[in-house]
């Protein structure tokens, strides 16, 4: 049996970040990842894909950005790219093609893992494990597709590309936070008849007095809020993105635009069968709802810009472009030519391989800032894990620091002891 001292499980970015911080300290250690390098970004993100958060926030554990066009908007290749030559940069301890499939504790301490590679299975051990999956491991499909026409093509956000997949026809995209929103446009752009199902996911303007939102936003503090100083506690965790798009130089997804332009719009899917759909009349409180936190994030900016006596452009507010002239509530696809599907409806997490006292009654993991209640068992990467950033290039590596700290901490215990 191999052993280590620390076994972190993944090699994207919040992986890396972790292994760089041990690498520095000389701690013996493996990244275990059942694919390649990075390799969510380039197999799990469309042809057309953009970071929405600007390239100045894309700084990692002694690798930062400086590539040019800082409050550009790096594409799927780019950040692909961009991950490598970080892991390449100091040469971590990376075995590819090794499937995680168990995690125990052991009874003399520490955690017994099983992997798999190339079929075979094999055992390591480790004093302490990091677990830098992400929460985004399994699509979600509810099972109202399973009741939809075989006719109809469908498609999870994760598997979308573009609109080469799909068959001739309009396309219904359900769901319109961050992906659904982006695909929506994406189909848009290349000139395919799209409807949309809209949910409650709320909008953030791509730009405002002068600045990128996210910008000011960095700037004003908003991103390093710790979630438990967050209103809603822990709940946070649950939220949807804002969407927006860095697309084209950045810019705002404005859906209301969009219907103008003649995208078709809907409340939330009440239920599928065959080719009938029904929706509930919720479309106009789902836009209404986007738009006002939009402007409330204006709000919080323009209070900053008074308080801290900023020299910033004045902007005027966003004034709705269009509203729906009534609550669609039902919708055959054979009768509107839509011939596929986008499910953008989200992801679970999937830890059946980890057997560990670590969860909830609904199956998330109870952390503090990543630390679990088994002794040197740790999470890194999850969305807000400790703050906002804590899901984006931008805070992961301050959060991989903390854990660092308390991984170097408790080896010390257990050497003293």
């Amino acid at each position: 049996m191999s052993h280590y001292s620390v076994v972190v499980i993944g090699a994207g970015q919040a992986g890396l970040a972790m292994s760089w911080y041990l690498t520095q300290d000389g701690v013996d250690h493996v990244v275990l990842e059942r694919d390649a390098i990075a390799c969510d970004w380039q197999h799990r993100r469309w042809d057309n894909f953009t970071l929405v958060t600007p390239n100045w926030q894309c700084d990692l554990p002694g690798f930062p950005y400086d590539r040019g066009d800082p409050h550009g908007f790096m594409t799927r290749d780019q950040v692909h790219q961009f991950v490598l030559d970080y892991a390449a940069s100091f040469d971590p301890p990376v075995q590819t093609g090794t499937t995680v499939t168990g995690l125990t504790q052991s009874a003399g301490g520490g955690f017994k893992i099983t992997v798999r590679r190339s079929g075979s299975a094999d055992l390591l051990h480790a004093d302490q494990v990091v677990v830098a999956t992400g929460g985004y491991q399994k699509p979600l499909l509810p099972r109202m597709a399973e009741r939809l026409s075989r006719s109809v093509f469908q498609l999870h956000s994760a598997d979308y590309r573009g609109g080469r997949q799909l068959p001739d026809g309009a396309v219904l995209v359900v769901g319109s936070g961050q992906s659904g929103a982006q695909i929506a446009e994406d189909l848009h752009l290349e000139g395919r008849p799209v409807h949309l199902v809209t949910g409650s996911a709320p909008r953030c303007a791509r730009f405002y007095r002068g600045r990128d939102c996210v910008a000011w936003l960095a700037e004003m503090g908003t991103y390093d809020v710790p979630i438990d100083a967050q209103a809603g506690g822990v709940a946070k965790r649950e939220n949807t993105n804002h969407y927006m798009t860095g697309r084209g130089g950045g810019r705002d997804i404005d859906l209301r635009a969009f219907a103008l332009e003649g995208m078709q719009l809907y409340g939330r899917l009440a239920s599928a069968t065959g080719t009938s759909l029904t929706f509930e009349p919720t479309l106009e409180r789902n836009l209404d709802h986007a738009d006002s936190v939009a402007e409330g994030i204006k709000d919080l900016i323009d209070a900053y810009i008074e308080r801290e006596g900023i020299d910033a452009p004045g902007e005027a507010r966003y004034t709705p472009v269009w509203r729906p002239p009534s609550e669609p509530t039902s919708l055959d696809l054979s009768d509107a030519g839509i011939t596929s599907v986008i499910w953008c409806v989200g992801f679970a997490t999937d830890y059946s391989w980890l057997r560990a006292g670590v969860f909830d009654g609904e199956g998330h993991v109870c952390h503090q800032r990543g630390v679990t209640s088994v002794p040197g068992l740790y999470f890194l990467g999850l969305p807000w894990l400790h703050t906002w950033g804590s899901g984006r290039f931008a805070s992961v590596g301050r959060d991989a620091e903390y854990l660092h700290t308390q991984i170097m901490t408790a080896g010390q215990k257990s050497q003293a002891a």
